[in-house]
């Protein structure tokens, strides 16, 4: 195992970006910034042994300026959407940034842990590599109260598996609800659309959401719904009913929050998605109780990314394990409350193979 550190740009404001690259000893490699905690690239191997990169983002860090779709990125303090921007944790009322179309809070408001420059430590061992990258968030910050510590450790593995551990603590009672919003497209960033790829999601049901994707607090059952995942499905038929089911139109396609079954197993089996044509499988795994599955609808972005052009609509798909969204606002929701003194301590695996021919 190896860490290669480099330049990654600069920002508009000329701050400096670095780029880490751990390689394993197959040659497959994670390309991490300490921008943001941003995933620019995941290169692993197809059918044939070829390596590609699986991961939408851009060839330096000016390109995630101004914030686009959060491609790769770190989210925090708190994942997904709070209706408007408002709730209560303990008896005290947040009053947070509405920076989703002056109408919600959205993935930390104004300036979130995608935004951030993390401390970062390279820890090159024998099996795995690790990045440890640190950051406080002060009292107040985006409304939210405490000081909050946070640690998340990228680990690559020989057996070409992407382990983010999270960790925070908090000397108040606050919120958090951290995760990484990678665009995943396991034919190659940069081949088109994922509507070929099948999706196999380990959940019963899906959190039903109003006009805005905010929750209106039923769980509902997936059997007999486009969000029955239970078997692997292929994406563009389920996109294809978009506009005979309301659920989807909110979306403009699928946008949803699903509940991974078995919540006390600890770390459990969530998705799976195969590609048809590179053979690539990724298996994902996580101790948290739910998983948005954004597959693109809205990916529009700014900024050419490493392919040298644009991406559009359906081009990657995001798999954000998490707590529901607006989670604080719905009593029968598990919350995202930290308690001071208690410790955040979740995981999620990114598991690398390829279908046998």
């Amino acid at each position: 195992m190896s860490i290669i550190k480099t330049s990654f740009g600069r920002l508009p404001d000329g701050r400096e970006a670095d780029l880490y690259i751990l390689k394993n000893v197959a040659g497959a490699s994670v390309e991490i910034t300490n921008y943001g905690g941003i995933l620019r690239a995941i290169n692993v191997p197809d059918k044939n042994g070829e390596l590609g990169n699986v991961l939408l983002g851009y060839k330096d860090v000016s390109g995630y300026e101004p914030c686009c779709g959060y491609l790769g990125a770190l989210i925090g303090r708190v994942g997904n959407r709070i209706a408007k921007g408002e709730c209560t944790v303990e008896g005290q009322e947040l009053h947070l940034a509405k920076n989703e179309g002056g109408k919600n809070h959205l993935h930390g408001g104004n300036l979130g842990f995608n935004r951030k420059f993390w401390d970062a430590t390279p820890v090159e061992g024998i099996c795995e590599d690790s990045l440890i990258l640190k950051l406080v968030s002060p009292d107040g910050e985006e409304g939210y109260p405490g000081t909050l510590k946070v640690m998340v450790t990228y680990t690559w593995t020989d057996e070409n598996e992407l382990i983010i551990r999270y960790e925070a603590v908090s000397d108040k009672d606050t919120l958090c609800n951290l995760t990484n919003h990678s665009y995943f497209n396991l034919e190659g960033e940069g081949s088109g659309t994922v509507l070929d790829h099948t999706f196999e999601i380990n959940a019963d049901t899906f959190t039903v959401g109003d006009s805005e994707l905010i929750p209106t607090g039923e769980q509902r059952d997936v059997t007999g719904t486009p969000f029955d995942f239970r078997n692997a499905t292929r994406l563009g038929d389920v996109i294809a009913q978009t506009e005979e089911n309301d659920q989807l139109r909110a979306g403009h396609g699928v946008d949803h929050n699903f509940n991974i079954n078995d919540p006390e197993a600890g770390l459990r089996f969530a998705v799976e998605v195969n590609a048809p044509v590179s053979g690539r499988v990724m298996n994902v795994f996580t101790d948290m109780p739910a998983v948005q599955f954004y597959a693109g609808c809205c990916l529009d972005s700014i900024n050419e990314g490493s392919c040298g052009r644009k991406y559009g609509r359906f081009e990657g798909f995001c798999l954000e394990t998490q707590y529901a969204p607006d989670s604080i606002n719905h009593p029968n929701f598990p919350d995202s409350v930290l308690y001071a003194g208690e410790k955040y301590d979740y995981t999620t695996v990114f598991a690398f193979d390829t279908v046998e021919e």
